[in-house]
């Protein structure tokens, strides 16, 4: 087919035809909303990194949760940030920890919206690192019996999905072993597969309070030049029972995304993080950028690459969008 028999611009002339013709479409039934979560009533903290988002107490959880049910988004992601840390990282696996009350309150008030757990401890850890120490190094064993004990906590709590974030090898076997023997063999893992040592978690560790509090997590994060990497760590939460991959960050790894949509035929989340986010709001609030514009075909260009769920702080103004 050549110029003039075949002209690509007969189907461009009008917005039917481009939607008739469209080959990748954004759907709201395809977003997760992040949320944060603190201890104590009437608290509504903005996160100044990220303009829009919020530390939120329980109640105004709730309340952000059915606002959210409103506008069609099906699931959130819930990341607790307790009153007290230490070495041990307690406050994820209590059983009134802020995640596990404020699981059971949002379930309360709005059961049908799913309600995925951040399953990691750098929240809960007073040196901020994903996992228990011993000296300054990462101990994985230990750790991974930890996160077992956390998930099985959120799912007692109600959690319909939990997610471990902390790139622990075994992590996902761990877990489903600790769901299994606990009566949560139904609990579906979301697994951080592809979880790379990313510049764009900056703001997020502002919302999470959770910066590490010496050196920084390459080793146990993937290196950012890796795509074979990728496929060997899904390889081994596939094997180990994981029921939804992730991929995150999401914008800079859209090859990744795509390479792993062709390998794996799991449902497959990417995660647009908080400083992908952050640029955004940046560039619009500045005139640079029209930011609504930019978010939609930021969402849309995960979509093509073959994400088939989005993780997104932009998630409520996304499902605005869509809604009109």
């Amino acid at each position: 087919m050549q110029y003039p028999e075949y002209r690509p611009q007969r189907l461009r002339k009008n917005e039917n035809m481009r939607r008739l013709t469209r080959e990748t479409r954004l759907s709201v039934d395809s977003l997760v909303c992040p949320l944060f979560v603190v201890p104590g009533s009437k608290i509504k903290k903005p996160i100044a990194s990220m303009p829009g988002q919020f530390q939120l107490s329980v109640d105004y959880l709730v309340k952000e949760a059915e606002a959210i049910r409103e506008l069609g988004i099906p699931a959130i992601l819930l990341f607790g940030i307790p009153a007290k840390k230490d070495d041990l990282a307690s406050g994820a696996f209590a059983k009134k920890g802020v995640v596990q009350i404020a699981l059971s309150a949002i379930k309360e008030k709005v059961p049908e919206l799913l309600v995925i757990t951040d399953v990691c401890l750098c929240e809960y850890t007073i040196h901020g690192h994903c996992g228990m120490l011993e000296g300054e190094a990462i101990d994985n064993d230990a750790t991974i019996e930890v996160l077992g004990e956390t998930a099985l906590s959120h799912a007692k709590a109600g959690a319909d999905i939990v997610a471990p974030s902390a790139m622990m090898d075994g992590q996902v076997l761990a877990i489903r072993e600790a769901l299994d023997e606990g009566g949560f063999e139904s609990t579906p893992i979301m697994a951080y597969s592809a979880k790379y040592a990313s510049s764009f978690y900056g703001p997020f560790r502002e919302a999470a309070e959770s910066a590490p509090q010496f050196g920084d997590r390459k080793s146990y994060q993937m290196d950012p030049a890796n795509s074979d990497e990728a496929i060997r760590e899904i390889t081994l939460d596939v094997a180990e029972g994981a029921d939804i991959i992730m991929v995150k960050p999401a914008l800079s790894y859209l090859d990744v995304i795509r390479r792993v949509k062709e390998e794996f035929d799991l449902p497959l989340a990417a995660y647009n993080v908080s400083g992908e986010y952050a640029m955004v709001k940046a560039a619009a609030n500045m005139g640079w950028i029209d930011g609504e514009r930019a978010m939609m075909e930021i969402l849309l260009s995960m979509r093509r690459a073959g994400a088939d769920i989005i993780i997104t702080y932009h998630a409520k103004e996304a499902a605005e969008v869509l809604s009109r």
